[in-house]
């Protein structure tokens, strides 16, 4: 068989035909796949929020409610306490009297004030007059009681005291009537001023004390002693047998060449004793003088103490100079006073009382009927 050749045609002039490639764009697909998404999940989201607003207004219908069942619950409550009031109010208005019966009530009530107010003031005008009068007859006491401090004790200070409480008791009844008892009670506090109250405390005190210097008085008898003598005599004779006897003996006796005195017997034992006790009652009995105001009795007191202290110790005696001095100090000083009459005074508050007697009796009868009394 015959192959019939063809003539080959070179490579290069044999050119494919160029292919036509349609590119499908793959950006496109992707977009709208995203827009789908997001419209899917806005979607979402707005039946999510639907949903939620939904179930909050559901959760707040039901508050709602059950505030508002509360609410209603509450106005029940209130309803029926109001009706319980007023079932109250009712029973209490069913109970009360009628209009007539009030007013006869609002009368007797308003003369039942009447009548307490009444009363009161009788009441306080007879305990009035009765504290005016209790009080006045504290000022006489008090008079009393001062008279009585002068003329037994005379002490002016307690007595000053007792007229000036007696005057401020008719300062303050503020009467009119008692211008002349206060001017004499004025009158005896000017004289009670113008006396010096004396020390008795002080002097009792002093007079103590010279008591006790009294029981202490040991060295009485003056001891004769010639130290000076000695010494001379032992510088001269150099202490000679004679000088020591001589010292000896002059405590036992005394020889004294130039007596000025009357000569005393020494006192010791019981002679002494009971001239302490002597010395000791006088200077007691000065004091129950000074206390009580015994101008006499106090200085025939003082008096018999200084003879004892000079009839029997020596004037040498250091203890019995000064006991001497004290008591020559204590007698130029006054125990006793000249005291002023207080029975003027207490004549003008009696006479004072009984004027204000008339005027007492005479309200009695004007408080009883119920009137002020005529002035």
């Amino acid at each position: 068989m015959s192959e019939t050749v063809l003539p080959k045609e070179p490579k290069e002039s044999i050119k494919p035909a160029p292919e036509v490639r349609t590119e499908v764009p793959r950006t496109a697909p992707v977009r709208n796949g995203r827009g789908l998404a997001v419209v899917a999940l806005l979607l979402a989201a707005a039946g999510v929020a639907a949903a939620g607003w939904g179930v909050w207004q559901v959760r707040s219908l039901m508050v709602g409610h059950e505030v508002q069942a509360g609410q209603l619950q509450e106005l029940r409550q209130q309803t029926r306490s109001l009706g319980l009031s007023e079932e109250q109010l009712n029973a209490r208005l069913s109970q009360l009297p009628a209009a007539d019966e009030l007013e006869e009530r609002r009368r007797l009530v308003a003369q039942l004030q009447g009548d307490q107010q009444r009363l009161s003031q009788r009441l306080e005008s007879v305990l009035g007059s009765s504290r005016k009068d209790w009080r006045l007859a504290e000022a006489e006491h008090l008079l009393r009681l001062g008279s009585l401090r002068l003329s037994a004790l005379q002490d002016v200070s307690s007595a000053t005291s007792l007229v000036q409480g007696a005057d401020e008791i008719l300062r303050d009844q503020d009467d009119p009537g008692a211008f002349a008892a206060r001017e004499q009670l004025a009158k005896s506090l000017a004289a009670l001023h113008s006396i010096q109250q004396p020390d008795r405390t002080g002097l009792y005190l002093q007079l103590a004390a010279l008591r006790d210097q009294a029981v202490q008085l040991t060295a009485l008898a003056p001891e004769f002693q010639v130290q000076g003598d000695a010494e001379r005599l032992r510088i001269e004779s150099q202490e000679s047998q004679w000088m020591q006897w001589w010292d000896k003996i002059s405590s036992y006796f005394r020889v004294d060449f130039r007596p000025d005195d009357n000569l005393r017997p020494l006192l010791a034992g019981q002679g002494l004793s009971q001239v302490r006790l002597a010395l000791s009652l006088s200077l007691e009995q000065a004091q129950w003088a000074a206390l009580n105001g015994e101008g006499k009795v106090y200085i025939q007191s003082l008096d018999e103490a200084r003879s004892i202290l000079k009839n029997s110790f020596n004037q040498g005696n250091t203890q019995s100079q000064a006991m001497l001095g004290s008591i020559d100090d204590l007698k130029a000083r006054p125990v006793t006073v000249v005291t002023p009459d207080l029975s003027t005074s207490l004549g003008a508050v009696q006479a004072y009382l009984e004027q204000r007697h008339p005027a007492a009796e005479q309200a009695a009868p004007a408080a009883k009927s119920g009137e002020a009394p005529a002035p």
